[in-house]
């Protein structure tokens, strides 16, 4: 029998960003974790990484810090705009809703430039502590930056790059420095302890 293109499924039309995605067919549905993984597929061999966005706010040369008060974790110390990313949630929703939530500004998604992804954890420490951090530049949003959560900053101010508070949160201070210098940090780093 003859062979058409017309007896060949369609090609998936390229998006608006040039890449060809499938369209799901009723036949498609989403398998079930039971469907996907093995029952102990997740338990004691696998790292399960906890997410956070970071929003690094720029102004010409200077950035929004904030200072750390009431989280348990690096109070005293000045940090940018960031928080775990919530279930259901991607880091660019994160990193929009951090930015609202920490500073009141609104940023888009499409204005969020990635700088690096940093890989922190504990060798042998607990699944915790396994951490992949999302950092993002962005240059552009609306309103006015002011201290959100009065319970979790005790200052929130612009700082030039060049001469930044101390202490600043280590990890975070990596990017930074890396800005500092007119640079882009590495795309992906990791930092045992």
């Amino acid at each position: 029998m003859p062979h058409s293109p017309a007896d060949e499924p369609a090609s998936p039309a390229p998006a608006p960003d040039g890449v060809a995605r499938a369209t799901p067919t009723p036949d498609d549905a989403t398998p079930t974790l039971d469907e996907q993984y093995a029952a102990d597929d997740h338990l004691g061999h696998r790292t399960l990484l906890v997410a956070a966005a970071y929003v690094v706010l720029r102004r010409g040369d200077e950035v929004l810090l904030q200072l750390r008060r009431g989280t348990g974790y690096r109070d005293g110390h000045w940090a940018v705009l960031a928080g775990h990313v919530d279930p259901g949630e991607s880091v660019h929703e994160a990193a929009v809703r951090e930015a609202a939530e920490e500073a009141g500004v609104t940023v888009r998604v499409d204005d969020l430039r990635p700088l690096t992804t940093l890989h922190r954890f504990e060798r042998g420490g607990p699944a915790v502590e396994q951490r992949v951090d999302v950092f993002f530049e962005a240059r552009t949003w609306t309103g006015d930056p002011s201290r959100r959560e009065e319970d979790k900053a005790e200052d929130l101010a612009w700082f030039p790059l060049a001469d930044l508070p101390a202490p600043v949160v280590p990890h975070e201070r990596l990017v930074l420095d890396a800005l500092a210098r007119g640079e882009d940090p590495p795309r992906v780093v990791s930092l045992p302890s």
